[in-house]
């Protein structure tokens, strides 16, 4: 009976080892493409700065050039490949304005004028229709990607301190230098998860 006892015990051993033994291998494999996304992504980075920060990021099977917000983080992750994104803080849609789905990069737009959407001019009339970029009251930024028909955009922003922060009718705000890689990265019909 002890023999047995013995056996199981020693057979139980191995197999843990086995598990840790693969768990290593596999963190060390992920590492490695982290280290290969963080290189490419800075030969590719072009002339503009970028504060993304490349990481393991279990992308749920979701594709590489899927976005997907996170918005009790206040993350935006830019899959680069199977267990690999780049993470960006930004700001998301105050308590009542947030929203959640899978939806489509419709536009892209570099230094847009801004057409106050409906509930925004209602909460603040002496808007005008259109503000142009550069404006300070544009609060676009250097880039724009429509999502959702329209309704809502990943942007930049005249207002870095409302990043990482719950400010937007639903949109997501961006350092307008994150919106620009962000922007050279993913074409219209990039696919863009938003989940709570």
């Amino acid at each position: 009976m002890i023999a047995e006892i013995d056996i199981l015990a020693s057979s139980a051993r191995r197999r843990v080892r086995k598990a840790i033994s693969r768990q290593k291998a596999a963190r060390r494999r992920t590492d490695w493409r982290v280290h290969l996304a963080a290189a490419l992504l800075s030969v590719t980075a072009g002339s503009h700065a970028w504060a993304g920060e490349v990481m393991t990021f279990d992308s749920a099977g979701a594709a590489p050039g899927t976005i997907i917000v996170h918005t009790e983080e206040r993350r935006l992750y830019l899959v680069v490949s199977r267990g690999v994104a780049v993470r960006y803080a930004v700001g998301v849609g105050r308590a009542g304005r947030q929203w959640q789905g899978t939806s489509t990069i419709s536009g892209k737009y570099l230094k847009p004028n801004w057409e106050p959407p409906s509930d925004v001019r209602r909460d603040s009339p002496q808007l005008p229709e259109i503000i142009p970029s550069g404006s300070p009251q544009n609060p676009m930024g250097a880039a724009a990607m429509t999502i959702a028909g329209g309704l809502y955009a990943i942007h930049g922003t005249n207002k870095p301190e409302s990043i990482g922060k719950f400010v937007s009718y639903g949109c997501i705000r961006m350092f307008n230098e994150d919106i620009l890689d962000v922007f050279s990265r993913v074409n219209v019909g990039t696919t863009v998860i938003v989940v709570p």
